[in-house]
């Protein structure tokens, strides 16, 4: 999406520890992400979600049962200070109106409920609005690592009554019960587990109400700092997405925006990416788009998004996807 939201490299860097990549694999599994292994090395880099997604798209090509495979890794302590937050909280039903508080600071692709329906405690992911292709690893990877979570809360398993999915069973559905020890539906309406409501009232056995109060702080604090940064980062975005076929340079934007250009480059910088990029990443998602109607040609797609020569966009294509224009369209 246009107006992807910056994330950590939690996932990036589980599925590269996931499949043991040396240095070839890393190579092969960061293609079209316009990340390098440099990248990895500093925690503190944050990536856009589109990024995310071409490295998930990567590995999926190895191991279909990626997600599954990820939701067994993603921990509490993968989430940062909300899931210390978390852990801090009195109560399992506590700990999940904060998860559900700051979804900010959880980083998912859906929207997430709990839901009480006949002693049965729904927790639920909907509204997902990114890569189709990705769907079905997005929700085993997020439904997974929501199980995981409630089981390193409580110090025990979760015991499962349910899960649903929304899509038709996958050929390696027995690795399933790996993560979700159940009853499972498949080409449901819904993409959930459930588990008694009772357990909503357990005690976490790290329960720390001085701690508890001071972590809420800070995710307050975090959440307001994320938010204002990442609708900053929107406008920026939704100004060059609606420049495209003319874009405006960097000191243009700048006085777009009213700011001079070494502050828009300092304030890009602060959030990990910089002009060039975020320029790069409008183009890509909007020539995938383009190239998929098949009345756009490449020449005009290419004059419609700011190259003065297709074989400019044929290149540009080339070393953001990994293939040729003409080879996506396929």
């Amino acid at each position: 999406m246009l107006h992807a939201h910056l994330t950590t490299l939690h996932v990036v860097s589980q599925i590269l520890a996931s499949l043991r990549a040396d240095a070839a694999l890393t190579a092969q599994l960061l293609q079209g992400s316009g990340l390098v292994a440099a990248d990895l090395d500093c925690a503190d880099t944050r990536i856009t979600r589109t990024q995310e997604l071409q490295v998930c798209s990567n590995a999926l090509q190895l191991r279909s049962d990626l997600g599954l495979l990820l939701g067994q890794r993603m921990h509490v302590s993968a989430y940062g200070l909300v899931g210390y937050a978390a852990l801090s909280s009195a109560t399992l039903g506590d700990a999940w109106q904060l998860l559900l508080s700051y979804p900010a600071l959880l980083g998912t692709y859906f929207k997430l409920s709990l839901d009480i329906t006949d002693e049965l405690a729904w927790v639920s992911a909907s509204h997902y609005q990114h890569d189709a292709a990705l769907y079905e690893f997005n929700v085993e990877m997020c439904l997974g690592s929501l199980k995981l979570i409630c089981d390193d809360l409580l110090g025990e398993p979760l015991p499962l009554s349910a899960a649903e999915f929304s899509y038709a069973r996958p050929a390696y559905s027995e690795q399933y019960k790996n993560n979700f020890a159940c009853a499972l539906q498949f080409d449901a309406t819904r993409n959930a587990f459930a588990f008694p409501a009772s357990w909503l009232k357990k005690r976490l056995p790290l329960a720390d109400a001085v701690t508890h109060c001071d972590m809420l702080e800070r995710c307050r604090k975090q959440n307001t700092e994320f938010t204002n940064r990442q609708a900053w980062l929107a406008r920026i975005r939704q100004l060059l997405a609606q420049q495209l076929s003319a874009p405006p340079s960097l000191d243009q934007l700048a006085q777009q925006v009213h700011c001079s250009s070494r502050t828009l480059r300092r304030h890009l910088q602060e959030l990990g990416t910089h002009y060039q990029e975020l320029l790069d990443e409008l183009r890509y998602e909007h020539a995938k788009t383009l190239l998929s109607q098949e009345h756009w040609p490449i020449c005009r797609i290419a004059e419609h998004l700011g190259f003065s020569e297709t074989a400019s966009f044929r290149h540009a294509f080339q070393r953001w996807s990994g293939v040729a224009p003409s080879q996506f369209r396929g």
